[in-house]
């Protein structure tokens, strides 16, 4: 491999999706996206068409708010006939038993910094679902041919980057390297775990990362994966709104 070779990836998460707009933990809660975020990923598709960006290969995972996404960004840019490889590894952060609660609610419940701590710490988990409850991912037919070894209960971002960063490695990088073009379109954590190895973050640097809703963030590398280049594209206003937004979320207010 020359060393001038340079990589470029391009990531965006999901648009707002129906629970997003309830302020509920989703998780592995298989919910669609809202009327605003299917406006989101269109505006998504239009400003990666507008600034050139084309594509070889595309990663999502099984949750429909990140298929959907990936849908309609590749309609608006004439690009449907991607071929698009679908991944449980890709899959948001299993929220246990927080999945389905309000978050504003939740924080007033248990307190704003305990709420931080379940959404945003590296290594603490939420409470986890218990047996037999029907939000359990073990009784989902997309899981059918997983492992049930490796279908959480719950997950914390450590637990997260032990499934999302290992498929990164052994999957997307060696295409990357072969001169692909990628598109991931995922999730929240799913993508912060990623960035968090991009971007040689520390455990405590993570926790205060927020990644906007349906925004392409473009990373350029070099040969050694070493970040040359990252940029959010679109209307820096409206992108720091969106971060902004994120990080409320968790508010008793």
């Amino acid at each position: 491999m020359a060393n001038d070779q340079t990589m470029t990836l391009v990531i965006i998460r999901h648009g707002e999706s129906e629970w997003n707009k309830k302020n509920l933990f989703t998780g592995w809660a298989d919910v669609d996206l809202s009327e605003a975020g299917r406006a989101e990923a269109a505006e998504g598709g239009r400003v990666l068409a507008a600034e050139g960006y084309d594509f070889d290969l595309c990663y999502t995972s099984y949750l429909k708010r990140a298929i959907h996404t990936l849908n309609i960004v590749l309609d608006e840019m004439d690009r449907a006939w991607l071929p698009v490889i679908k991944t449980w590894r890709l899959n948001e952060r299993h929220y246990g038993a927080l999945q389905g609660l309000n978050k504003a609610e939740t924080a007033a419940k248990y307190g704003e910094d305990q709420v931080l701590i379940w959404r945003r710490s590296f290594d603490t988990r939420p409470p986890a679902l218990e047996d037999g409850d029907e939000r359990d991912a073990h009784n989902y037919p997309a899981y059918r041919d997983v492992d049930p070894a490796d279908v959480p209960m719950h997950e914390c971002l450590k637990d997260n980057i032990a499934r999302t960063w290992p498929y990164f490695e052994s999957e997307i990088l060696p295409q990357m390297k072969a001169g692909k073009r990628i598109l991931i379109a995922a999730h929240g954590n799913s993508l912060r775990s990623l960035v968090k190895q991009f971007d040689k973050l520390s455990d405590e640097e993570i926790v205060k990362l927020n990644i906007p809703t349906a925004v392409p963030l473009v990373y350029t590398f070099d040969a050694d994966m070493n970040v040359l280049e990252k940029k959010y594209l679109g209307d820096p206003e409206a992108i720091a709104a969106k971060i902004n937004k994120v990080a409320n979320q968790g508010k008793a207010k």
